[in-house]
């Protein structure tokens, strides 16, 4: 270590890459199952798994997306980011009365019998509408997870540089990618099409459960031990009293290696809806009770949640059904789920090196609001069924154009506004600026699942 104060480069190197696979796994679970909407919505249509693949063709015929009747595509993007704003609404209670280790390991549970359940059901011939009901609850219960999960490891973060949380980040930027790349890998390997549905959904069994021994491994690291000894001894005196009402009774003490993070925890997740979170709502005077919030995270907030609602109720919505001229079965994993999360990471990982507009934050929200010219302009496109909409871009290349720009200001919007946020406020009020990014992030995506509904019912 340097000067006997700090571990390491090898020990800064492995605690990144642990963040970012586990980045990566808190992610998996929603980008599996909106990579994979033609499996569901040609089980859907034809209620058997012996003859249904990934491209979601049933014995070799096209299916046909006026016999959708589910509406899955809406159903699972709303159901996926509503658990994610019910979750922080409760993260006051949930993260005070949980030890972060209980949480991280029983939500990562959760999602691996859920994957291993989904898989199974790729084996099960059953009805539609049986199959729709089981997969949507599925759908519920592993986001759920996954939203006390990502909120757990947020609030590890908290006492890490702030290098690790753009890791993080990476880490989700790239379960898209890594999703996109199984399902690619599967269709073209030639197998059956229940074997290499079936090879699929294993392989985010497979992630989860990487994720589940890096987390394991993570306390063992020296770097990662230094900083959560040092989020004790550099605590200031002035905030003992606070942290004191989050302890919990029988907690353990700070010598403990996850005592720290348990009843000392210094980041996002226990208090994003508490006391101090609500009262904070406000521009406080100096010299208040609570401490003032300036305008600039307002404007963050509302950004944030722009780009997740433009995002959400047009993806995978209304991208997930465009066809192609050409009738290829990559078509939609290529052009629309691979280019989208493979754009969306290199937003992300930009942030790294820019924070353009960092200087001039008011040019951020218009910057932002041209980002809804996208929904009209993907919603022109060949997406099927439509009864209302002329279709004014035929050709495939002008998808793509357009998927292009969509994606790539999607990445970097969302870092760019969570890496901005606490650089807008002093320190000790860093944690209220990403409670409130979080809560407004999770209203974002939840915004736009519900105008996806409205938006398919204008095609």
């Amino acid at each position: 270590g340097r000067a006997g104060s700090q571990p390491g480069d090898s020990g800064f190197h492995a605690v990144g890459i642990i963040f970012f696979i586990l980045g990566l796994g808190t992610l998996l679970p929603w980008n599996f199952f909106i990579t994979a909407i033609p499996y569901f919505q040609a089980r859907l249509i034809v209620g058997t798994s012996s003859t249904v693949g990934l491209e979601g063709n049933s014995s070799g015929t096209q299916q046909d997306p006026a016999r959708d009747e589910f509406n899955f595509n809406n159903w699972l993007t709303l159901l996926s980011q509503l658990p994610q704003l019910l979750f922080t609404l409760l993260n006051s209670f949930l993260y005070q009365c949980i030890p972060d280790k209980v949480r991280v390991l029983g939500s990562m549970s959760g999602i691996l019998l859920l994957f291993i359940l989904t898989a199974g059901l790729v084996r099960v011939e059953m009805p539609p509408r049986s199959f729709f009901s089981i997969t949507i609850i599925s759908v519920w219960f592993i986001n759920s997870f996954c939203a006390v999960l990502q909120g757990s490891l947020f609030g590890q973060l908290g006492i890490l540089p702030q290098g690790y949380s753009t890791l993080f980040l990476s880490g989700q930027g790239m379960a898209g990618t890594f999703a996109t790349s199984a399902m690619l890998l599967s269709m073209a390997s030639g197998a059956d099409a229940q074997t290499s549905a079936l090879s699929y959904f294993i392989t985010p069994c497979v992630g989860t459960l990487t994720s589940i021994v890096c987390y394991l491994v993570l306390p063992r690291m020296a770097f990662f031990r230094h900083y959560l000894e040092r989020s004790w001894q550099c605590d200031p005196h002035n905030e003992l009293e606070t942290k004191a009402g989050l302890l919990g009774p029988g907690t353990q003490g700070p010598g403990e290696l996850w005592g720290p993070l348990v009843q000392g925890d210094t980041s996002l997740p226990p208090l994003c809806l508490s006391e101090e979170f609500w009262s904070c709502w406000r521009w406080g005077p100096a010299g208040s009770d609570c401490l003032p919030t300036p305008p600039q995270i307002w404007l963050l907030a509302l950004c944030i949640v722009m780009v997740f609602t433009v995002t959400l109720s047009v993806f995978p919505a209304i991208t997930a059904t465009v066809t192609s001229t050409s009738e290829s079965e990559f078509f939609t994993p290529v052009c629309c789920f691979l280019l989208f999360n493979m754009m969306d990471w290199l937003g992300r990982s930009i942030t790294l090196y820019c924070l353009w507009p960092e200087k001039r934050l008011w040019l951020l929200l218009p910057l932002v609001g041209l980002r809804f010219l996208f929904v009209p302009l993907l919603m022109l496109c060949q997406a099927e069924p439509r009864t209302r909409l002329p279709v004014l871009f035929h050709h495939d290349a002008w998808f793509i154009l357009f998927m292009l720009p969509f994606s790539l200001s999607n990445g970097y919007f969302v870092s760019l506004t969570m890496c901005l946020a606490p650089k807008q406020v002093l320190p000790q009020e860093s944690e209220l600026a990403g409670a409130i990014m979080t809560f407004f992030l999770a209203l974002g995506l939840s915004c736009g699942a519900v105008l996806s509904f409205l938006l398919k019912a204008l095609l």
